[in-house]
């Protein structure tokens, strides 16, 4: 049988392809992950120039997202909402799968003045973010221009 994989490592098999190509266009499983990639890419893309904009302040704190972990959360069929168990309560306005688990980035080398961000190891992780986010890009463009094709009937 033959595989083919996304830039995320899920197999799709030739018969899944073809009963997908099969079926009327949803546009949740033609986009797959990848928009969920694209939100916690931006997160993390957030929280890394902030490390960076900080390399000077006294006393801050590194923060980083882990983006396999955030991104299986993104994905999981678990919505995270919070259910009301009586008529009376409030009704909750956010889920707890929208915003990911920020964590503080341990130190290689600590600093006299207190401050936990390494400039070289924040601009790699900045880089290795960019390009993520643009792959996931450049995969939906791809989806999008096959569908695209697809309605036109190329």
């Amino acid at each position: 049988m033959v595989y083919i994989c996304d830039i995320f490592g899920a197999q799709l098999s030739a018969t899944r392809l073809k009963l997908e190509l099969d079926m009327p266009i949803n546009f949740d499983s033609a986009i797959g992950i990848h928009a969920d990639a694209l939100r916690v890419s931006s997160q993390r893309a957030e929280l890394l120039a902030s490390n960076l904009s900080n390399a000077d302040t006294p006393g801050y704190k590194a923060r980083d997202i882990d983006f396999k972990s955030a991104l299986k959360m993104a994905s999981s069929s678990e919505t995270g909402m919070m259910k009301m168990s009586h008529q009376n309560h409030m009704q909750p306005t956010t889920t707890l799968s929208s915003q990911p688990h920020v964590q503080y980035r341990s130190t290689l080398q600590d600093s006299l003045d207190g401050n936990s961000v390494d400039e070289q190891i924040g601009q790699a992780a900045f880089m290795q973010n960019s390009i993520q986010y643009q792959a996931s890009l450049d995969f939906l463009g791809g989806r999008f221009n096959g569908l695209l094709k697809a309605i036109k009937g190329e």
